[in-house]
């Protein structure tokens, strides 16, 4: 006879969760080491009471977690997964309604970015006995929708418990689907407020120690002929290297790989730091912000080696970055969808395995001398720009870039460097020099204003032996600045720099290019004349604000008493916050990447009638690589 423990759906959940580990290279790590959590009546006596009932009683090791917003704890979960190259994250439960759907976004960041998240949003009751309940979403067309339907098109998996037992077969899919490094994503287990307090006598390997096994898909032998053919028939080559070769630890190989053929790297986001910033074959970021070097090298490149990138519009420049009538793409990709993308010859392989398969197969051919010669001259003209840009004078405020160069300089190559939107991952991945991948994370597959300071937490959690700094401007610390809090109960210490220019310095310079005169996207009071948001600076204190939330507060006035500053706060050992003023308007770097956003066809203003005019004629370059 089968030995059954009998537990609520909910204690049966957490004793499942604590028994998974994944395992890749002979490593075993625990798959869900903790919960974030913010309790309502949708949780609380279901998840809740079974997570006080493992901390009390020892059952199961599942520590939990509070958050102070549902979102957050998403972020700071990617955060941690992230850190972790996939191989670790947290599960994230929230109550029904407003606390469920308040994930949906973080949600929408892991899966677009490919990070795998465990969610567990409560439902409604699944016997409708009380229907409808408090925050209930009724629908007239059908009697199980709820709002965690939201959750469908961003999550990788997804499903609704409505009876114990199914909790055995979706627990199993949710893990495995967290370990698949090409399905990952946000995992959603919809669980009723009534099932998660509801009894059941549970099979006793449901609770074995499972280990789930990350392997390394190998190339198909053919496929790595045809790319090395590809390859070395070219004579202007070029890498770009993704975040595939983060997660799969194929640094070294990637090293190995330039080393041996001499082809120049960009990056994108997700890769830089892959190949040290300052290694021979190194040219900085690509596409829509990317250095002059890589950009150039890109649209002169006739064949293109991507690594485990997906080629977002940002790293194609909008399909413009590539300028060889005849380029043509080898992509090696663990994912087939993104291997197959450009008309590429598909090498299909986790990226560690393929690039040492690669590299035997073209051992002895190295891209042509003049080529080499080229790329390194072009890195080293846009170092100098670089060095320009960190030490710009300008007054009466400092130019953002000048703070960034300030805080390059002063941190250690291992400190981690965050940040998500605005500005600041444009300027990032022109100017910022990184030599660890883990040094520089930059959350851009969904920009998301917000994630900064929240997935601060995680990404410390994940790697406490890093001096982990949030960059994070006005715009995004506005949306989302209260896991601070959380920052300080958990004793974290995190450094905050909050670069404050008073708007959206972003969406203020692309919105003056395509003619809409930065409406909008200024912090100011509304002018009782012109009736527009174009009055005074509110005095928005942001300083005080997060002294209010427990962190030391250091203010720096220019360039020099930043530098101090962040080197006070690295000495400290809590939550730091170093507040900057910069000038909303630049300088900025030069970039020579376009992205496209659509202008107004018709308009009665001459500013958007000549910003058409200039979009129509960048479009003119855009096309399919075919």
């Amino acid at each position: 006879m089968t030995e059954t423990v009998r537990l609520t759906t909910a204690q049966a959940l957490v004793r499942f969760l604590a028994a998974q580990y994944s395992e890749r290279d002979g490593v075993e790590q625990r798959l869900i080491p903790a919960v974030w959590g913010i309790f309502g009546h949708g949780n609380v006596a279901g998840i809740g009471q079974a997570l006080l009932q493992a901390a009390t009683t020892g059952d199961a090791d599942l520590p939990y977690h509070l958050a102070r917003n549902e979102q957050g704890m998403v972020h700071a979960s990617v955060g941690f997964a992230k850190m972790r190259d996939r191989l670790q994250t947290f599960a994230c439960t929230a109550s029904t309604g407003p606390g469920s759907t308040n994930m949906v976004t973080g949600a929408a960041l892991a899966t677009t970015n490919r990070i795998p998240v465990l969610l567990l949003p409560s439902d409604m009751f699944a016997t409708r006995a009380p229907d409808p309940v408090l925050q209930q979403l009724e629908d007239a067309r059908a009697g199980d929708v709820s709002v965690n339907d939201a959750f469908r098109p961003v999550s990788k998996y997804w499903d609704r418990v409505t009876r114990p037992e199914q909790l055995v077969p979706a627990a199993l899919a949710a893990m495995r689907v967290l370990t698949d490094p090409v399905e990952t994503g946000a995992v959603t287990l919809c669980l009723p407020q009534d099932v998660q307090a509801e009894a059941h006598d549970w099979p006793a390997g449901f609770f074995r120690r499972r280990v789930w096994h990350v392997d390394r898909p190998q190339p198909d032998p053919a496929a790595v002929a045809r790319a090395a053919e590809a390859l070395r028939g070219a004579r202007r080559p070029l890498i770009v290297a993704g975040g595939g070769v983060v997660y799969s630890g194929a640094m070294a190989e990637l090293r190995a790989f330039a080393d041996a053929t001499g082809v120049p790297v960009a990056d994108t986001h997700a890769g830089k730091g892959a190949l040290a910033w300052d290694h021979p074959c190194a040219v900085g970021g690509l596409g829509s912000t990317g250095t002059g070097a890589a950009n150039t090298l890109a649209r002169e490149a006739d064949v293109v080696l991507g690594i485990g990138t997906r080629y977002s519009d940002f790293t194609t420049a909008s399909h413009t970055v590539f300028g060889d009538p005849d380029v043509r793409f080898v992509n090696l990709n663990v994912a087939r969808l993104d291997a197959a993308k450009h008309s590429a010859v598909q090498l299909v392989a986790d990226a560690r395995a393929g690039l040492e398969a690669l590299g035997a197969e073209l051992a002895g051919w190295r891209a042509d001398a003049g080529h080499r010669r080229r790329a390194r001259g072009l890195a080293e003209e846009w170092a100098r720009v670089t060095d320009a840009c960190y030490r710009v004078e300008h007054g009466p405020l400092p130019a953002q870039t000048a703070v960034l160069g300030a805080l390059n300089e002063t941190l250690d190559p291992r400190d981690v460097v965050i940040n998500a939107a605005g500005s600041m991952p444009g300027d990032l991945q022109m100017l910022w020099r990184a030599s660890d991948p883990k040094a520089y994370h930059v959350e851009y597959a969904y920009s998301c204003m917000g994630y900064e300071i929240a997935s601060g937490t995680g990404v410390k959690m994940a790697d406490p032996s890093r001096e982990v700094v949030v960059l994070v401007g006005d715009g995004s610390y506005l949306m989302m600045a209260q896991e601070i809090a959380t920052m300080v109960s958990e004793g974290i210490k995190v450094i905050i720099v909050v670069v404050q220019n008073h708007g959206f310095a972003s969406i203020g310079s692309l919105s003056d290019s395509l003619g809409s005169q930065r409406f909008g996207t200024a912090y100011r009071y509304r002018d009782t004349e012109s009736g527009l948001l174009d009055g005074g600076v509110l005095p928005v204190d942001l300083a005080a604000n997060a002294a209010s939330l427990g962190a030391r507060v250091i203010r720096a006035e220019g360039v020099e008493e930043f530098r101090e500053a962040v080197e006070r706060a690295k000495a400290a050992d809590t939550t730091t916050v170093v507040h900057v003023e910069t000038d909303l308007y630049g300088p900025n770097p030069p970039s020579q990447g376009w992205w496209d956003v659509p202008v107004s066809e018709v308009s009665d203003l001459e500013s958007t009638r000549r910003a058409h005019a200039a979009y129509t004629d960048a479009k003119r370059t855009q096309r399919h690589y075919l």
